[in-house]
């Protein structure tokens, strides 16, 4: 997988927003296949497998295997991933191609336990899963499920951001690399994230530093975090990710954030801009956050898992 390849995927994310943006599978959208990418092709890039397929020279669908791999966290644990996942996208055009990448999908993940996360509002794709034997993951649908949900807001009244006292707004560019990493780390500790994560975010084409925000407590510690990608062709933003260090949670820092992150980007061109949070019963704090600043839900994942278990 490489970045010309996440280019060109990111250039089908577009026109699938421009027309369906229900339709942008979880992980294919513009700003997650280049934090993804660029945070983890440097370490677990040897366990990604990927095709492309195109009609006319364009591309329309594509599909990103991760396969079982071992990630080191930055407290020196190991989380054991056994399963095998797919990010996907098909143009609504080339719907049928659903098929081969479903196949594609069982070839290169035979034999392990495969899950995938289509959109819930594409009823033909779901149809095509479950055809291929693919169900409803049920653990995946429990009160502390990992599905999520995609949320979206326009920017045309933007209230003003207000942190507390003594705390102020920052940029990476401002920052630097590694007040950057720290930042990350410490809202989502234990992190896999690295500087050579970052370095690889930082590589990918539609990163932007000045659009890369957090918050500075009095003490010098960046207490919270965003990326957000700038889809310019639909005028679009995305945060991803959003996070805050527990010590200085619930102070009102990463509304704050994202109030000031708009604003910066309706400055920057977007008219529109998106995030998505965790929609299972369970983690009710971000999807009241961003409800809290006038998102509202456009669209969630559909879950689904094969056993690996053939015929």
């Amino acid at each position: 997988m490489t970045a010309a390849d996440v280019q060109l995927m990111q250039g089908l994310a577009q026109r699938v927003t421009a027309t369906r943006p229900d339709l942008v599978n979880s992980d294919a959208s513009f700003g997650e296949l280049a934090w993804n990418w660029g945070k983890g092709h440097a370490g677990d890039g040897a366990s990604w497998r990927r095709r492309l397929w195109f009609s006319g020279g364009i591309l329309v669908a594509w599909g990103w295997v991760r396969l079982p791999r071992r990630v080191r966290m930055n407290d020196g644990s190991v989380k054991d991933v056994t399963g095998a996942y797919l990010a996907y996208q098909v143009h609504p055009d080339q719907a049928a191609l659903v098929d081969e990448v479903i196949d594609w999908y069982d070839g290169v993940a035979a034999g392990m336990e495969r899950t995938v996360l289509p959109s819930a509002a594409d009823e033909f794709a779901l149809k095509r899963w479950a055809a291929h034997g693919y169900e409803t993951d049920p653990a995946a649908l429990g009160d502390e499920g990992c599905w999520t949900q995609l949320n979206e807001r326009d920017l045309t009244d933007v209230e003003e951001a207000v942190l507390p006292d003594g705390f102020r707004f920052r940029t990476a560019d401002e920052a630097g690399p590694a007040a950057a990493v720290q930042a990350h780390q410490d809202a989502w500790a234990p992190s896999p994230y690295t500087a050579e994560g970052y370095e690889g975010v930082r590589q990918t084409a539609s990163y932007r530093g000045d659009l890369h925000i957090l918050v500075e407590a009095p003490d010098g510690t960046m207490a919270s975090s965003t990326i957000m990608w700038l889809d310019e062709v639909n005028r679009t933003a995305e945060f991803e990710p959003v996070g805050t260090h527990p010590g200085y949670r619930r102070l009102g820092l990463a509304r704050a954030m994202l109030l000031h992150g708009m604003r910066r980007a309706r400055a920057a061109g977007a008219a529109h801009v998106t995030v998505a949070c965790l929609g299972a019963p369970g983690h009710p704090q971000a999807r009241g956050l961003y409800e809290g600043v006038g998102f509202r839900e456009l669209v969630r994942d559909a879950p689904l898992i094969n056993s690996g278990v053939e015929g």
